[in-house]
This record gives C-alpha cells, structure tokens and sequence, in this order.
C-alpha cells in the first residue's frame, strides 16, 4: 500500500493554485487545516497536525511547505513523532529566528526546533528564498539530520514564485517515496 501523503500549508493555508493544494487533490492526499491559518504558533498547529495523522490510516508522508515545515519539526519536537510517518518532504523551511515585517505573527513560530527528526526527511530551498537564507535552510537540514537539495533560484517556492504546480517537487516526492517504502509498494 502505497502511503498516504499529508499535506502540510503554511499561512493562508497554501491558496487553490498553490502545489499543496493540487496535490492534495491530484493524489488524494489528507490536509491539515489549522482553525487560524495566519497565526501560528507551534502548540496549536502540533496539535492540529497530531489529530490529523491520527485520523488518517497506514503509512503517512508529510508534506510541509514553509510555515508547514516549522509546524512538522515542532510536532516532532513535542511529540516524539509517529511510527506510521514514514518521512517528510519539507519545502522552502521559513526562518522564524528572524523578524519578518510583512509577516509578523512567523515569530511565534520561534525558536525554530534543531534536533534531528525521528523519520527520514528531505529539505528542498531555494537559493533566493525572501524567508530563508540558503545556508540558514542548510543549516536546518543539518540539524534535523535530513537530506538537502538545492532547487536553484525559485524563490518561496510558491504561486508567486511561478510555482502552481510543480513537476520539479511531484520529481522529487516520487524520488523520496521510493526511498522511505519497501521495493514492494505501488509508488506514484
């Protein structure tokens, strides 16, 4: 059985034309929908992420996007993690630890978790990223004990970045489900 991939927005919740969004329809996928999606803050959005993985049966792949990636590594902080998350596909992490005048309520998200995640994960950043430097997301991969790729200049990674829907990221989930799951599962 394939696993089921658990899409993972940041603010706003990742509007209609945002990859997330076409994902969570392409591939069936479950989504975390926070009861505020411009206020973050690490207990709330871990909890919201814990009921979903809860709620959602087998094998699961978290998919999280920027905000979405500092709330997976908070759960996992706070939670120990799951044992039917089976990795993570973490995309364009948001720096928190650092202020963000268009976008203030990012700090409650800090400080940004830096202990190694308890299932495999793959960061993917840009090189251009307004949220993130390329070393600070570096840095993070590091800590986390994940695997790191560059995705070239491509900003945020998101609509406003040219990034409706991604064949470059379906690529590299593809790619991150074959590694985490046995040769015998069906795989996208």
């Amino acid at each position: 059985m394939t696993p089921t991939i658990v899409i993972v927005p940041g603010l706003g919740d990742s509007g209609p034309e945002h990859w997330q969004s076409l994902w969570t329809e392409k591939f069936g996928a479950a989504r975390v929908r926070q009861d505020d999606p411009d206020r973050p803050t690490p207990a709330a959005w871990s909890q919201r992420l814990q009921e979903v993985i809860e709620a959602t049966p087998g094998e699961l792949v978290l998919v999280g996007h920027s905000c979405g990636v500092l709330t997976i590594v908070h759960w996992a902080a706070l939670t120990g993690g799951h044992e039917r998350v089976k990795g993570a596909l973490l995309v364009g992490p948001t720096d928190a630890d650092r202020a963000f005048d268009e976008y203030p309520a990012v700090a409650d998200m800090a400080p940004v978790p830096t202990q190694p995640l308890p299932f495999p994960a793959l960061v993917v950043a840009s090189e251009n990223d307004p949220f993130a430097s390329f070393e600070r997301a570096q840095a993070f991969a590091d800590a986390w004990d994940a695997e790191f790729i560059s995705a070239g200049e491509a900003g945020h990674i998101n609509v406003a970045s040219g990034h409706g829907d991604w064949p470059d990221g379906e690529v590299l989930l593809g790619e991150a489900l074959h590694a985490w799951t046995p040769p015998d599962i069906v795989r996208l």
